[in-house]
């Protein structure tokens, strides 16, 4: 089995443009991204997709492999699929682009998981225990079968709990957050570009609920990595300050 990892890489972000070649400690945010995926254990190849000559003059700089795409590519998994005959791999993960501290064990988990338990896409998940994160609609929840198989995707805190405020919720049950890494096979990443763009993808705005809403099989892992993307400046100096440490 061949196990591939692919890092989109927009340089025009629209919450903060260029992120991904902010400095950190010395090295751009991709770097530090791209870094982390090549300790992970068992992957045959690491990519990067970007549709800009100044991320791939980076890239290839630090020795890195380089896949150039569109630039109206809509999301990661879109740029990623739009390049599937220039990646080997029977299992291809998208490793979001802004999340410096990934950890490799994530993904080493997520292929033993997916081994074992198969599925046609298979994420990580984690529990949530704090209130605010609950009712946070940045923090995406996930509710899943009890054979690990993701039912639903949601900004919303799900599932709702009967008689009890809000504020007691967490005492009543397992919440559980996403993390935004995906373990694709190569035929659902292929099968993407021809799905259409879903009703509950349109008002969500979670693009892992085009697969849900065609009948696709979502695999969970449960993890206690909790991501910490850069969205903003104040999350660009959290984490500089947590490598520097």
């Amino acid at each position: 089995m061949i196990v591939s990892a692919c890092i989109p890489a927009r340089l025009a972000s629209t919450r903060m443009p260029r992120k991904v070649l902010a400095d950190i400690n010395g090295q751009p945010l991709l770097w530090h991204v791209w870094n982390q995926v090549m300790k992970v254990n068992g992957l045959n190849q690491v990519y990067i997709a970007t549709d800009s000559d100044e991320v791939r003059t980076h890239v290839e700089g630090w020795g890195g492999k380089i896949l150039m795409t569109s630039s109206t590519c809509r999301s990661g998994t879109e740029r990623i699929a739009s390049t599937l005959d220039c990646i080997d791999g029977d299992l291809i993960f998208n490793v979001q682009g802004d999340e410096p501290l990934i950890d490799p064990q994530v993904l080493e988990l997520m292929v033993e998981v997916w081994k074992q338990k198969g599925g046609d896409i298979i994420t990580p998940v984690y529990k949530i225990t704090d209130i605010t994160d609950l009712f946070n609609p940045n923090i995406v929840k996930v509710v899943r079968g009890l054979d690990g198989q993701v039912l639903y995707f949601s900004r919303s805190p799900v599932p709702f709990v009967r008689d009890f405020e809000p504020e007691r919720w967490l005492e009543q049950g397992s919440f559980l957050a996403h993390v935004g890494v995906y373990g694709y096979t190569r035929e659902a990443l292929a099968d993407y570009l021809r799905l259409p763009v879903s009703p509950l993808e349109s008002v969500e705005k979670l693009e892992q609920l085009r697969f849900l809403d065609a009948g696709y099989v979502i695999q969970s892992v449960e993890t206690d990595y909790h991501p910490i993307s850069v969205d903003t400046r104040v999350d660009l100096e959290r984490v500089r300050q947590i490598l520097s440490e």
